[in-house]
């Protein structure tokens, strides 16, 4: 997510802070550097140069180029705009008081409409509301068929509407007996179209005049870039719209999308899509971002995901393990599934501040699914006894242990021998100064990288 971006703009800091002052010149070089790395990410140029303008005004001011940290003020200004590029404050769905909210999604075919519809009832639900959903998307083969089977894996209720007095009344029955079941909020999942036509907006405008919607949301792909501002526009300007959910921004590397959406058009980024999971669907902070793409991590998406996914009691029992130096391979085993729950690690590490800088630094090659899954597999081959005591496990047991999980013999012993100097390293772990060395040994090895994900 962003990563083009933080990058680039990682080196145009570094004309920033290598100077112990700075000139007007100075600044003039190092936005130009900035500007650049918008445009390369595929930000509307308008709105690139408003952005630059915006930070050259502020950061030409005497209070900034004469302070001990010039440099540090400049990318403090950079970071305070970037806030407010993305929108400022957060937004998200407003509750009416008389249930239920209604929400409408709307958007084009291919958006992922039918998969946020189920992503964000699990979403209100996590925030102790009731939903049910609408399957009115009646145009595309095996829409409705897809919305009950994803709602059923996640225990959620799905209404169909019935087309006898067309599909506006259909929709407006099946919001009233949504209701009478007792859902406070409801969302309505509608046909898309291959591109904006009058057939289609007909549709959404005929539905918003028979139904009470609460707030129209638009579901677009993060991934088309500026075509995504311009279908959002499109949207806004012919049916209206309140708010937007992009989907596919963990695959995002630009983010062209996300950046442009408030000041080329005016419409905040309410919701974002960061993976395929149902629970992959986070609100979307602007300030969290902005410290995303400024390479600043992001700590408070990680505790939350790490609230929803960890058992407290399980990690404190694995704390305290791990400081007497007792964990086994379960252990690994188990703390590696509830890692992968968290997302993508590439994801995870920048969430942490200098997280990404710090792997680039030690060399260290980010694990895939595969690799995790291979480490999986050789612990599981693994008898109990093996598990507990890999002290065990000698030259024949390599064998049959690389032969049960596809793997070779080199590969067990190398995570063996990890896990051993893993265990050697938590034992001597005392204050912040154990904590350094923990982490430099994890990043040792071969060409960098997590000793106990290689191969």
């Amino acid at each position: 997510m962003f990563d083009t971006l933080t990058d680039r703009l990682a080196i145009a800091f570094k004309r920033f802070t290598s100077k112990g002052r700075l000139t007007p010149e100075d600044v003039d070089v190092g936005l130009r550097e900035v500007r650049l790395a918008l445009l390369e990410a595929d930000v509307n140029y308008k709105v690139a140069r408003e952005f630059i303008d915006r930070v050259r005004s502020r950061a030409v001011g005497t209070d900034v180029l004469e302070s001990l940290t010039p440099g540090q003020q400049v990318i403090k200004i950079v970071f305070e705009e970037l806030v407010t590029l993305l929108g400022g404050e957060d937004a998200g769905i407003a509750y009416t008081p008389e249930p239920p909210t209604t929400i409408l999604l709307v958007g084009l075919q291919g958006s992922g409409k039918t998969t946020t519809a189920v992503k964000l009832a699990l979403l209100v639900r996590r925030e102790d509301h009731r939903p049910a959903l609408v399957a009115a998307d009646l145009r595309r083969a095996a829409a409705v068929d897809q919305l009950q089977t994803l709602a059923a894996e996640n225990h959620l209720t799905v209404l169909v509407p019935d087309l006898a007095d067309g599909i506006s009344k259909g929709i407006g029955k099946a919001v009233a007996e949504a209701r009478r079941q007792g859902a406070d909020v409801v969302i309505v999942d509608t046909s898309g179209r291959q591109h904006l036509d009058a057939a289609l907006m007909g549709e959404l405008t005929d539905i918003r005049k028979e139904v009470k919607i609460s707030q129209s949301l638009l579901v677009v792909d993060a991934m088309t870039g500026q075509e995504a501002v311009r279908v959002a526009e499109g949207f806004r300007d012919q049916v209206g719209v309140d708010g937007v959910v992009l989907t596919k921004l963990d695959g995002d590397a630009r983010g062209g999308a996300a950046l442009s959406m408030q000041a080329a058009i005016g419409l905040k980024v309410w919701y974002c899509g960061v993976g395929e999971r149902p629970r992959d669907l986070e609100p979307f902070h602007p300030e969290r971002m902005a410290r995303r793409i400024l390479g600043m991590g992001d700590v408070l998406t990680l505790i939350e995901r790490t609230q929803d996914e960890f058992s407290t009691a399980e990690a404190i029992s694995a704390q305290e393990r791990m400081r007497q130096g007792r964990l086994t391979l379960d252990d690994f085993v188990s703390q590696l599934r509830q890692i992968r729950k968290l997302g993508p690690l590439e994801s995870v590490m920048g969430m942490i501040p200098g997280g990404r800088e710090l792997l680039k630094a030690q060399g260290a090659a980010i694990p895939d699914e595969a690799q995790l899954r291979k480490l999986e597999a050789i612990v599981l081959s693994m008898t109990p006894d093996e598990r507990r005591r890999p002290e065990l496990v000698d030259s024949s047991r390599r064998r049959r242990i690389a032969s049960g999980s596809g793997t070779s013999p080199v590969e067990v012993s190398r995570l063996i021998k990890s896990f051993d100097r893993m265990q050697s390293v938590m034992k001597s772990l005392s204050g912040m100064g154990g904590r350094r060395r923990f982490a430099q040994e994890m990043l040792k090895g071969p060409g960098g990288g997590f000793p106990l994900l290689k191969g």
